[in-house]
């Protein structure tokens, strides 16, 4: 049947992007439009052709899936708490004499490839047209910033001496960052 291969034709090409389950009701949708132009008396290939000009064009459906990913969404949070986050651990090291913390060299060296490597991530799954990409760097870019988090609050424990206010603010912001991470992952790894 001509319509068959139109509506697949449609389908293959979502399925590139989206995960199946997001495709299988999609086509359960298209399928329910298809038969009511059926009904209402139109030809196979025209009722076909009708319900997907109504559903629109492959590219339309995918950038509105991708602009309403949770993975997305969690991105743009984490960009934009970001420098807040990064504006009360610079205060912290700076208020805290961090240069003179027992920490190696390649440690420090990494923590600060890890940090831009995350952003380079949280950015990529912020700005990207492409479901799949967004997923994937918004989950990478959501893992990154939970085990720098975690290094912090780890570090900044067991190195202190004594803990002043600013350390305090930070560890606190880094904490409830760490809670929207975790909440925001859910849905992310879910699809």
């Amino acid at each position: 049947m001509a319509e068959a291969g139109v509506i697949a034709d449609y389908l293959t090409a979502l399925s590139a992007q989206l995960p199946a389950p997001i495709v299988e009701e999609l086509a359960d949708g298209l399928d329910q439009t298809c038969q009511r132009y059926l009904n209402q008396g139109l030809g196979t290939q025209a009722a076909a052709e009708a319900a997907i000009a109504e559903f629109g064009a492959p590219e339309v459906i995918l950038v509105h899936f991708t602009r309403l990913s949770p993975a997305r969404q969690a991105a743009r949070r984490l960009l934009a708490s970001g420098p807040i986050v990064g504006a009360c651990w610079a205060t912290a090291l700076i208020t805290g004499r961090a240069w003179s913390w027992p920490v190696p060299v390649a440690a420090r060296v990494l923590v600060g490839v890890a940090l831009a490597g995350t952003i380079g991530l949280i950015a990529t799954a912020a700005f990207s047209t492409k479901y799949r990409s967004t997923r994937r760097a918004g989950t990478a870019g959501c893992a990154g910033i939970t085990a720098l988090d975690t290094t912090m609050l780890v570090t900044a424990a067991l190195v202190l001496p004594a803990v002043a206010w600013p350390v305090i603010l930070a560890m606190a912001a880094s904490a409830a960052r760490l809670t929207f991470t975790a909440r925001a992952l859910r849905p992310v790894m879910k699809g």
